[in-house]
Parts: structure tokens; sequence; C-alpha cells
């Protein structure tokens, strides 16, 4: 029997690391909007479930390779005092064949920067990631499909977080079934990285902050900061007058050690994400086994036959399932 489900009145949703939420399921999401909370099972225990009320959600975190379709919904989610942010995936691996299900590389580009417009750049974050070696991807090529992606995107954004590929099993082993080359870059192939987009970034119209995602690589000599993706300052700077946000958001400053100095200001953490996360708190909605980009490198999905027996089950009735699957 399923346990007593656990109830979550988070301050901040994301939809969702675990699948394309704006891509392929904008109407359970909004079916769940509308009712005000949703369910989601545990990925690793499907006996626990958790009940996620959205009564006192301020903030929703998309993550998306092509929240097109969920455009049409973002002025109902304004209209209940919600405030939103994008992180956008966009990579350039199309002669590669990594993502699949994609929209083509123009249809992608315009979307993001219709997106920006609509929305303005702070609230649509470029994420190339994750940045992947071999298969005839060397760190010239790379920086090169950077560079043009950059110089388009720059004038839409404010900010560029990439990451390095983490070559989980599956993740190995379905990259290296396409090419056997594929692989992460050393750590000295990810200095210069780093370092091509550092000098990239200075060419650039305007000129992006720049943060990897989960990497314990320092860079900041390069200017490259670590990132929240959940990101506590940018949602203060989208709730300015929200006094619950302010609250709880505020900067903490802890007791510094040593006499006479004062330790910087810290922001909550969640402590349920990689070591090397830095992203404040908040409850993810989405589930795996749901998303049909099915890029070659994706951690989420066990299997394409998995994602469309799911897909098939998320169709039916989406207005009335609690949880993304049911």
């Amino acid at each position: 029997m399923p346990q007593t489900a656990a109830q979550h009145t988070p301050l901040v949703i994301s939809a969702s690391r675990a699948t394309d939420i704006p891509a392929f399921h904008g109407d359970w999401f909004m079916a769940r909007l509308r009712a005000g909370f949703c369910r989601r099972r545990n990925p690793f225990n499907s006996r626990q479930e958790s009940i996620i009320s959205f009564a006192r959600t301020r903030v929703f975190v998309f993550w998306s390779k092509h929240p097109a379709p969920f455009v049409p919904h973002l002025a109902e989610i304004a209209a209940t005092g919600r405030q939103f942010y994008f992180q956008h995936t966009l990579n350039d691996y199309e002669a590669e064949g990594l993502e699949p299900g994609l929209p083509s590389l123009q249809r992608r580009l315009d979307g993001f920067k219709r997106l920006a417009d609509t929305l303005g750049p702070q609230r649509v974050v470029w994420r190339c990631d994750p940045l992947i070696l071999g298969g005839g991807l060397g760190v010239e090529r790379l920086l090169e499909r950077l560079d043009r992606l950059g110089r388009e995107l720059a004038p839409y954004t404010e900010k560029l977080v990439f990451s390095f590929v983490d070559m989980y099993r599956k993740t190995a082993t379905a990259l290296r079934r396409l090419d056997p080359g594929y692989r992460a870059p050393t750590a000295d192939e990810m200095r210069e990285l780093a370092r091509g987009i550092a000098a990239l970034n200075r060419g650039w119209p305007h000129r992006l902050e720049l943060a990897t995602c989960a990497e314990g690589l320092d860079l900041s000599a390069l200017g490259i900061r670590k990132n929240r993706c959940i990101d506590a300052a940018l949602i203060r700077r989208l709730c300015p007058q929200d006094e619950l946000v302010q609250a709880e958001l505020a900067p903490r400053r802890q007791l510094s050690l040593l006499p006479g100095l004062e330790a910087a200001p810290s922001v909550p953490r969640d402590t349920g994400q990689r070591p090397d996360c830095g992203c404040m708190p908040s409850k993810d909605i989405g589930a795996y086994d749901t998303c049909p980009h099915f890029c070659v490198y994706c951690y989420a999905n066990r299997s394409e036959r998995a994602v469309r027996a799911n897909l098939q089950r998320c169709r039916r009735h989406p207005g009335e399932r609690e949880s993304l699957l049911p």
C-alpha cells in the first residue's frame, strides 16, 4: 500500500529538472495550477508520495529546451500574481543528432528571442549544457558554435550557464552507442573551454554574466561564478513588493570565527541536490521517463520505450490527474 503522503507548501516550484513540462505537459500544469496542488511520486520509491500545495508558492522556475507551446499559458500564470522565469537550454548539436526530438536550431533561436521579448531578458536564462567532446567535437569546434549562438542570444538574456557532461552509466552507454569517441572534457579541457567562453563573451553584442552549473572547478579567476539555478537573488529581484519572499530570502549573515571579520551573507541551499549545486530549496513536480526530446545524453529517461508508454498514459485526461504520471 502507498505510504501516507507528505505535504509541502514550497515558496518555489521547479517545473522541472525531470522533464520538459513547458514543451509537453503544459495542459497538465495549468490544470494543477487551477486546482492549487499536485502530487509527486518519489522516483526511487513509488510508494512514497508527496502532496505539493501551491498556496504559498510565489515563483515557478520552468526548465525547457522548447517552451514555445507553453507561451499561451503565461498570461494566466501571471494573473495569479506568481512570478516565473525560464532556464532555457539551447545547444547546437544538430549535426551530431544528439537532441533528435527538438525543432530545428533556427526555430529554437527564434523562440528564445520571442520569449525574451515577451518577458524581458532577466527571465530567460540561456543554458548551454552539457558540453561534450569527441565524435568530431573538439574544443575549437564547440567554441565556434558557442560564438555563433552567443552573438544571436546575448541581446536577449543576461546570463549564460554552462556545464560539462557527467558520464553517468546510461549517459555513457547511449553516447558511445552513437559514437564511441564521445567523452567528458578533461580538467585541462574544461579550463580551456572556460577561457574560450570568457574571451568570446567580451566580443558579443551584450556581455553576459557567466556561470557554471554544479561544477566543482573553480573558474572565478575568469569571472565565471558557480550558478544558483533556483536563484534567491533573482527571485527577490522579481518579487520586490512580496513581503514573504523578501523576509524568507533576505541574505543571512553568519558569525565569523575570526575576530574583526564578518562572514559573507549566505542564502538557504537545497541539500537534496548535488554537492556543488548552489540552488536554494524548491519542490520539483516533474516525473522521469516523460520527455520525448530523446536527447542522447539525458539522465532522466530509462529508454525510449518507457517514455512512449508513459506519454500514452499522460495524454489521458490531463486535467484530472493529480500527478504527472497516473
